[in-house]
């Protein structure tokens, strides 16, 4: 009798089921590789509305912006046709901007990260001032309960792919230690919009104790507004709350 049969106490299995065994466990994880590829290159986490920095054309790969400089809670750049852009450093770093250049207007250059309307400049020298400049009018909209995901700006804007998910927590976590902007993906949008700069109750940047809730699902409640065209939300760590 030829017949090749596996037997639970034997290392190893006979040499046709082996053979089997190892193409199909080579077969999955071709499989696997290539599904994980696939989705990778076709994940847009937001879908088209995501995001809210203003509207237009795509910006270029590399540019030379000018504007109005605004530091809280992160530092922006308003451009002339009402556009706001992130501004960003190196790496995983903030942009590193002084101080004085607080309300200025300044021309930045750099390269820019871009995933459909969210735009970070990730400047490759600091801004040079011209003159002072008004920094954009602020709209309070009320208090809100919004419930999304605190991502980077710097990944979401097209660094990372995905640049959001629970997948990318620990990244994001870097990011935002380094002082990149900090924005809420929101499940729903909010006058149209699925992304707004997030910061804390006092208008600064994100509070420590919001840190534990990066890249997660959660529900906040706090102050909203526009600041020209950029939505901002002033988070109240005390009110957040996971699902």
């Amino acid at each position: 009798m030829n017949d090749e049969f596996f037997i639970g106490w034997q290392k190893r299995p006979p040499p046709r089921l082996g053979r089997f065994l190892a193409m199909v466990a080579g077969g999955l994880v071709l499989g696997m590789a290539a599904l994980g590829l696939a989705l990778g290159s076709a994940d847009e986490p937001g879908g088209p509305d995501f995001a809210a920095i203003g509207a237009g054309a795509a910006l270029p790969d590399t540019a030379e912006m000018s504007g109005v400089v605004t530091l809280l809670p992160y530092p922006v750049l308003h451009r002339a046709d009402g556009r706001p852009v992130l501004l960003g450093g190196d790496g995983k770093r903030g942009a590193g901007i002084p101080p004085g250049l607080d309300g200025q207007v300044a021309t930045a250059r750099g390269y820019v990260q871009q995933r459909g309307s969210i735009g970070m400049l990730v400047l490759d020298a600091p801004p040079v001032a011209e003159r002072p400049g008004t920094p954009p009018p602020v709209q309070a909209l009320g208090r809100w309960r919004i419930t999304g995901e605190i991502c980077d700006g710097k990944c979401a804007a097209g660094s990372m792919v995905a640049g959001t998910g629970l997948a990318h927590r620990a990244c994001a976590t870097l990011c935002l230690s380094g002082e990149l902007p900090a924005i809420l993906v929101s499940a729903a949008p909010v006058f149209g919009q699925s992304f707004m700069l997030l910061a804390g109750p006092d208008g600064g940047p994100l509070p420590e104790t919001l840190r534990p809730l990066i890249g997660l699902r959660v529900s906040m409640e706090g102050a909203l507004e526009w600041r020209g065209n950029l939505l901002v939300f002033r988070a109240d760590p005390a009110a957040a709350r996971t699902p």
